[in-house]
C-alpha cells in the first residue's frame, strides 16, 4: 500500500513539473532594449539597440529619451529581419541636464513598451545663452542631438541657428579674410529634396547667392562656401529644417496616447457583463 502511494505521488510530482515548466519559458519580454553603457558624457556616442519578440512588417519602433524635464530625442526604427533594431546618439546638444535619462521604445498594434535607463554627466553649455555649443570641428544645434562638422578658413566661426519659417540655417561668421568654410550637415538637421530625390540647397552670403561645391552621403550633405573678407552672414536654404521633426514626433506621441486610450477602452468594455 505504501508503494502504491509512493509511486503516486512521485507521478503527480512529475505530471505537474511537466505542466509548470513551458509556463516559465513562455514568460519573456515581447520587446527589450538596452544601452551599450550606463553613463555618458557630453560627445559621447550613445548605442542603443534592442529586439522585438514577433515581427509586425512594415511597422517601426517608436523611440522617445527623456528625463524628468523634457524629451531630448524622438525616432523611428526599423526592424531588422532578425528582428532587432539599433540606433545612435550623441550625448549633448538637448541633452543638457545631469542626471537619469530614460530610454522608451514602442512597438506593435498593442503599444507594447520596453524602458531602460542612463545616466548623463551634463552640458558645459550655457543654457540661457541660446547659442550653439562649438568645438574647434563640431556644432551642436538647438532641438537635435546631432552635430554639424566644419572647417573654416580666413575667418572664425560664432555659431548657427535653425530658422522655421526659412527652412535655413542661419551661419554667422567673423571673416578677417578670404576663405571657406565646409560644413557637413546631417540630413536629419537641413535638406532639400523634391520628389524623394536630392535638390539643390540655396546659399546666400550677406544676402547675395553664391555658388558652392556639394558632396552628399545617404546620411548627410558637405558644402565648402568660398566668403570674402568681411563676410557676416551665410544663410543655407533648404526644404526642411530640424524644428519640423518636432511637430512629426508630437503627432507620433499624439497617435500613440490615442492608440493606448482605445485600447484600454476595448479592454475595459470586454470585462464588462453582458446581460
Amino acid at each position: 500500500m505504501k508503494a502504491h502511494l509512493s509511486v503516486f505521488a512521485l507521478s503527480a510530482i512529475l505530471i505537474a513539473s511537466i505542466g509548470i515548466a513551458p509556463a516559465f519559458g513562455q514568460i519573456q519580454n515581447s520587446i527589450v532594449v538596452t544601452t551599450d553603457k550606463s553613463s555618458y558624457s557630453e560627445g559621447d556616442v550613445i548605442l542603443v539597440t534592442g529586439e522585438v519578440r514577433e515581427l509586425y512588417s512594415g511597422t517601426p519602433v517608436s523611440l522617445i529619451v527623456q528625463n524628468d524635464k523634457a524629451i531630448v530625442a524622438l525616432a523611428q526604427l526599423t526592424v531588422g529581419a532578425d528582428k532587432k533594431f539599433s540606433t545612435e546618439i550623441t550625448a549633448g546638444g538637448t541633452m543638457r541636464t545631469a542626471g537619469t535619462y530614460t530610454v522608451e521604445v514602442t512597438y506593435g498594434t498593442q503599444n507594447r513598451i520596453a524602458v531602460t535607463s542612463f545616466e548623463f554627466e551634463g552640458s558645459t553649455a550655457t543654457p540661457s545663452s541660446g547659442n550653439p555649443r562649438i568645438t574647434d570641428t563640431t556644432v551642436s544645434i538647438e532641438g537635435s542631438s546631432d552635430l554639424i562638422g566644419y572647417k573654416i578658413t580666413g575667418g572664425k566661426l560664432l555659431n548657427i541657428m535653425p530658422d522655421v519659417e526659412a527652412k535655413s540655417l542661419i551661419v554667422s561668421i567673423d571673416a578677417t579674410s578670404d576663405g571657406s568654410l565646409t560644413l557637413t550637415i546631417p540630413r536629419s538637421i537641413l535638406d532639400s529634396t523634391m520628389n524623394g530625390e536630392d535638390d539643390d540647397f540655396f546659399v546666400l552670403i550677406d544676402g547675395e547667392e553664391v555658388d558652392f561645391d556639394e558632396t552628399t552621403t545617404s546620411t548627410d550633405r558637405t558644402l565648402t562656401i568660398a566668403f570674402q573678407a568681411g563676410a557676416e552672414e551665410i544663410e543655407i536654404i533648404g526644404t526642411f529644417v530640424i524644428p519640423e521633426f518636432g511637430a512629426i514626433a508630437a503627432m507620433i506621441l499624439a497617435v500613440a496616447i490615442i492608440s493606448t486610450i482605445a485600447i484600454s477602452a476595448r479592454s475595459r468594455l470586454s470585462i464588462m457583463p453582458r446581460y
